[in-house]
């Protein structure tokens, strides 16, 4: 498979790295995008985008970014607060008041948006319900009893993580998660990137493939993506109906470009990023809020409200291999986006070909 695209003076090495995995048989469609002092450095695509292997990966290829999600869900959220609809350290019950019982009655935004909020998955009642059953979700989550004291846990949320933040949304702002990423946080940042994608957008959108048969089954963080079921079955993330649905947690679609052009403005004194929350609320975005271990990480880390970060790095990765980041020590931003579900060795060679670091690490 050839490699299309344009890489600088000075990035050849990445573009071998990215050749090699697809000459290797490591990936078969991704896309690899670096920007530095406010241009794109590398815009790379190979492979295909369909099984048959008769669509290319181009530039604007859409994929699901799983987790990669997260902090795009979290920025909805934030908007809410900035426009004082929502506070991040007031209960959570105070608006949607369904949820304020069995232990949760002092749960916050904040707790919810650094994964503290004792829900890191949906609760065994939920097994019965459909995927795309939203309302039933939200409430199955009202109604359940967290895992751990809110505030006294860390696990990446890692399916609750959008229907926490919907609910809050439609509770408290009137106004829900998909709406308030498509309306406003969309427009603002000028993102190629969708929570439920518009018709004319469906015909650029990558089809998802296990790297191994057993992939599912081999992954460290089953248990929180077991219920409900199907968000890693393959006809299902691939079924029209699936990529126009919002599930906050993992189905952003979005593409590489896109992801490391918002990373490389994500920090900016006068960026995008803070000229849509304000200076404050910017600093508490990226700002580490809480470190500890992480049970679904099975690692320490350090979340932001969003992302996560170390001394070298503010970054967020997806389930299957997506990853995209901002380099502290070296000012660039990249993202690697995938349809080959399989480990992050491949971002991560990426990421060594750039003097980076993927390793979780958190800081002290």
């Amino acid at each position: 498979m050839r490699v299309e695209g344009f890489a600088a003076a000075g990035y050849d090495e990445v573009r071998q790295v990215f050749q090699r995995l697809l000459d290797d048989g490591q990936e078969t469609g991704a896309g690899l995008s670096v920007w530095r002092s406010g241009r794109e450095v590398v815009r790379l695509s190979a492979g295909w985008t369909d099984a048959a292997r008769r669509r290319p990966w181009r530039g604007d290829t859409l994929v699901q970014s799983y987790s990669m999600s997260k902090p795009f869900a979290a920025l909805a959220a934030l908007v809410a607060v900035r426009d004082g609809a929502l506070a991040l350290d007031e209960p959570v019950a105070a608006h949607w008041r369904e949820y304020g019982v069995r232990g949760k009655e002092l749960t916050t935004l904040r707790h919810i948006l650094t994964h503290q909020a004792g829900q890191p998955r949906f609760p065994a009642e939920a097994g019965r319900l459909d995927l795309l059953d939203n309302a039933g979700l939200r409430a199955s989550l009202a109604e359940a009893a967290p895992e751990y004291v809110p505030g006294t846990g860390l696990g990446e949320h890692a399916l609750t993580y959008g229907h926490l933040i919907d609910g809050l949304l439609r509770a408290g702002a009137g106004t829900t998660l998909g709406e308030m990423f498509n309306d406003v946080v969309r427009p603002a940042l000028d993102l190629d990137a969708w929570f439920g994608l518009p018709a004319n957008a469906l015909r650029r959108v990558a089809d998802l493939e296990y790297a191994e048969r057993d992939w599912p089954s081999r992954l460290s963080a089953a248990p929180w993506l077991e219920i409900p079921a199907g968000v890693l079955d393959i006809e299902r993330m691939n079924s029209r109906v699936w990529r126009q649905a919002v599930f906050g947690a993992v189905n952003l679609h979005t593409t590489a470009s896109a992801m490391a052009g918002f990373f490389a403005v994500l920090n900016s004194p006068d960026g995008p990023v803070r000229r849509l929350l304000g200076p404050e609320l910017h600093t508490e975005f990226l700002a580490s809020q809480v470190t500890g271990h992480d049970e679904v990480f099975g690692t320490r880390l350090t979340w932001t409200l969003g992302f996560v970060r170390d001394r070298s790095k503010i970054a967020k990765g997806g389930i299957g291999g997506s990853a995209a980041w901002w380099s502290l020590r070296h000012h660039h931003a990249c993202a690697y986006l995938t349809r080959r579900l399989a480990d992050h060795s491949r971002a991560a060679e990426i990421a060594t070909a750039l003097g980076d670091d993927l390793s979780v690490v958190g800081e002290d």
